[in-house]
C-alpha cells in the first residue's frame, strides 16, 4: 500500500470509530445506563491523557532537542496555547453538553440537538489536530514518530470515539430525533476530525520547524477538553468509582498501543 494510501486510511480511522459509535443507537432501545456513561467518560479522558503524553508532549521534547532547542520551550507554549485556544472556542461556539440543560458560548437560536452536536464536534477537533499531526510527524521522518506510533494514535482514538458516537445519537433518539437522523447527527459531529487532521498536515509541512509546537499544541487543547468536560461530567453524581476505572483502563490501554505499535 502507498504512503498516500496509509495517510488516507490513518485518517478515516478516528472517524470510522464514532460512526460505529453512533451505530448503537439502531442496537439498543434505550439511552445508555448512567453507570456505563461514567464508565465511557471516564475511558475516553484515560486515553486521552495517555495520548497526550506518549503521542504528542514526548515525541515534542525530544524533536525540539534534535532540532538544537530547549527541550521543555516548545513543549510548554505549545501546550499552553493549546489550552488557551479550547478555552476560546469554548466561550465563543454555541454548545450544549448531553448532562446539561444550559448551554454555553454564545447566545445562538439553534436547536437543542444541534448545540448537542457542536458539543461533540468541538471535543473532536484537538482529536482530530493530534492524529494530523502525528501523521506529519510520520510523513517527515523524525525517528522519534513512525507511521507505526501515527496509526497506535488513531486507534486509540477511534476506541475512544466509540463511546462518543453513542452518548451523542442514543440521547437524541430517546429526546424523539429519530434512529436514522439520530445515527447522521452522530456521525457528522465526527467528520471534523480528518478535515481537521489534513488541514494540520498541510499546515505542518509548509514549516517542518512549527512541528514540535503544533504536537504539543494538540496535547494541551485535549488535555483542556479532559479536565473542563470529560472528567467532570464522569464524576458527577453516582458511579464516580466506575469512571476512574475508566479512566485507568483507557489510559494503560493508549499507553500499551503507543508503546507496543510505536
Amino acid at each position: 500500500m502507498s504512503e498516500k494510501m496509509l495517510l488516507y486510511l490513518g485518517l478515516m480511522i478516528p472517524f470510522l470509530g464514532t460512526t460505529l459509535g453512533s451505530g448503537f443507537v439502531f442496537l439498543l432501545k434505550n439511552e445508555l445506563k448512567p453507570a456505563v456513561e461514567k464508565v465511557l467518560l471516564g475511558f475516553a479522558s484515560g486515553v486521552m491523557i495517555a495520548a497526550s503524553v506518549w503521542s504528542l508532549l514526548i515525541p515534542s521534547i525530544e524533536m525540539a532537542q534534535e532540532q538544537g532547542k530547549i527541550g521543555w520551550l516548545p513543549a510548554s507554549i505549545g501546550f499552553m496555547t493549546g489550552v488557551i485556544f479550547l478555552l476560546v472556542l469554548d466561550k465563543i461556539i454555541p454548545h450544549l453538553h448531553v448532562q446539561d440543560e444550559k448551554p454555553e458560548g454564545f447566545k445562538a437560536a439553534l436547536q437543542k440537538k444541534t448545540m448537542m452536536i457542536l458539543a461533540v464536534t468541538l471535543h473532536n477537533i484537538p482529536e482530530g489536530m493530534a492524529v494530523g499531526v502525528v501523521f506529519a510527524g510520520a510523513l517527515a521522518g523524525t525517528a522519534n514518530i513512525t507511521m507505526a506510533s501515527a496509526f497506535a494514535l488513531a486507534i486509540g482514538i477511534a476506541i475512544q470515539n466509540i463511546p462518543e458516537g453513542a452518548v451523542i445519537s442514543m440521547p437524541l433518539a430517546a429526546a424523539g430525533g429519530g434512529k436514522g437522523k439520530s445515527f447522521l447527527y452522530g456521525t457528522l459531529s465526527g467528520i471534523v476530525e480528518p478535515i481537521g487532521a489534513l488541514l494540520t498536515i498541510i499546515m505542518t509541512g509548509l514549516i517542518d520547524s512549527l512541528l514540535p509546537y503544533i504536537l504539543a499544541f494538540a496535547a494541551g487543547a485535549m488535555i483542556y477538553v479532559v479536565v473542563e468536560e470529560l472528567i467532570p461530567d464522569a464524576q458527577e453524581g453516582k458511579h464516580s468509582d466506575y469512571a476512574t476505572i475508566g479512566v485507568a483502563v483507557g489510559f494503560v490501554l493508549m499507553m500499551i498501543l503507543d508503546v507496543a505499535l510505536g
